[in-house]
């Protein structure tokens, strides 16, 4: 298994649990922990799930997905 996800997330204990559980299937996974570096890395690097919180430093969730979606990404976002 090689699918990718980005975890959105300012938490770090729950950024920590949720890259540690979803790695342990077998996942590659990458985190940011504000708005802003989840978006750049999101338009940056392919990802086939984006986990997004709503509540975030800089840049709430809800802008960045907008973001991603005028951007033309098709990646589906858990938020």
């Amino acid at each position: 298994m090689n699918e990718s996800i980005l975890i959105v997330e300012d938490e770090q204990a729950l950024r920590t649990t949720l890259s540690d559980r979803l790695r342990a299937e077998g996942y590659v996974v990458d985190t940011a922990e504000d708005g802003q570096e989840g978006a750049n890395k999101a338009m940056s690097l392919p990802f086939d799930l984006i986990i997004l919180d709503v509540m975030l430093p800089f840049r709430n969730g809800f802008d960045v997905c907008r973001d991603i979606r005028q951007a033309g990404m098709a990646t589906p976002i858990c938020s």
